[in-house]
């Protein structure tokens, strides 16, 4: 039996930060991995994780038809040349030309939709495009995945994907022996502290605004970024905007950080008023290390809070009342604080431990590979 497995995103980065214990887990059961994504600095890091990497380049910002076009033309002659078992897709290009691409080859699918992304918040000739194209691309996939039951039942309801091919995973799920629990920073003013791409969507304009208006109030806090300026996204922020913001003083940008479990326990609280997501790793990260957590009462995001119980949920877009919710954590005790932290890594204990998805993605390939071959037209 052929055993190897391909999976294929939009950049080693990602491959290496969110999927590095499903690649483990599918190396352990005996498969070969192929890792698919363009190059970038964390591509040499791949073969630490038991798989083969294979660049690709992919225009993940641009929606040039030729380009696109082309795109599909290297997945299939990839495809074509490593003729794996299983082809694993996560991201939007790979989810689509790459499932294009497999499906053409009779190679059986398995998707992961992670987050609709921006094209999917407003709509336009944009969103209507890429729906038809995941109409089409996941039409015979045998599994598609989604990380929250919104974003299932609305591809479902737009007819984008057959209901009895779908399911559900908690995210990419965490790491509960990486992320443990550390106690909260025995130190003042409280670090509150917001870790995503910096894009517009992610609510980095919301958290500064909300950070000039406790500033204000006198409240005696730091606000800072983590993670990726001038990305390759439509909402992507400026090296310029920051500047200005770092100028203002109003936050601080640490950059961007290979151990994000690091700059987590100096937080005090970790933030991310998103306008929608899958489930947002940071905050499954945050909640297993027994950080309280604000976010926006948003898709994918209030999956993660029991509000009041390890955070709260603040109105999407509404940088005042994210400022209130912040100045909820600052009022509570150290104590309280724990408290809340410690019930979100129990809610992490029991509904986004990463095995989870690990194993349901064994079972789904398993499936796939033991299904009988169809007889020969014409016999029974």
């Amino acid at each position: 039996m052929d055993k190897k497995v391909i999976i294929a995103l939009n950049a080693a980065w990602n491959l290496v930060n969110f999927r590095a214990n499903l690649i483990r887990g599918l190396a352990a059961a005996g498969y070969e991995v192929v890792a698919i994504a363009p190059p970038d600095e964390y591509a040499p890091r791949l073969a630490e994780l038991g798989c083969r990497y294979v660049p690709l380049s992919m225009d993940n910002k641009g929606t040039h038809p030729g380009r696109d076009l082309l795109l599909f033309w290297r997945f299939l002659q990839l495809l074509r040349k490593e003729k794996p078992a299983v082809y694993l897709g996560y991201t939007v290009k790979p989810n689509i030309y790459g499932s294009l691409a497999a499906h053409l080859l009779g190679v059986p699918v398995i998707n992961n939709i992670a987050g609709l992304g921006a094209v999917f918040i407003q709509e336009g000739w944009l969103t209507r495009l890429v729906q038809r194209l995941y109409r089409v691309a996941l039409s015979r996939s045998a599994k598609v995945f989604f990380q929250n039951n919104v974003d299932r039942a609305l591809f479902v309801s737009k007819n984008l994907v057959s209901d009895v091919v779908t399911d559900r995973l908690p995210g990419s799920g965490i790491d509960l022996n990486r992320f443990v629990p550390v106690p909260l920073p025995d130190k003042t003013p409280l670090r509150f502290l917001l870790i995503a791409r910096m894009l517009w969507d992610k609510g980095v304009g919301e958290f500064v605004e909300a950070a000039r208006i406790l500033k204000k109030q006198g409240v005696n806090a730091e606000f800072c970024l983590l993670g990726f300026l001038d990305v390759q996204n439509p909402t992507a922020i400026s090296r310029q905007q920051m500047d200005e913001w770092i100028a203002e003083g109003v936050i601080r940008y640490l950059g961007v950080s290979d151990n994000v479990a690091e700059e987590i326990a100096l937080a005090d609280c970790v933030v991310l008023p998103s306008y929608r997501e899958g489930i947002p790793r940071t905050l499954l990260e945050a909640a297993a290390m027994a950080r309280p957590i604000v976010a926006a009462d948003a898709v994918g995001c209030r999956d993660v809070v029991d509000d009041s119980i390890n955070g709260y949920l603040c109105r999407p877009r509404d940088a005042t009342d994210l400022a209130d919710k912040i100045s909820r954590i600052v009022a509570l005790s150290c104590i309280e604080r724990t408290a809340m932290g410690l019930h979100g890594r129990e809610k992490m204990e029991r509904e986004f431990d990463e095995r989870i998805v690990i194993d349901k993605y064994l079972r789904a390939i398993e499936e796939i590979l033991n299904r009988p071959e169809p007889s020969p037209s014409g016999q029974s």
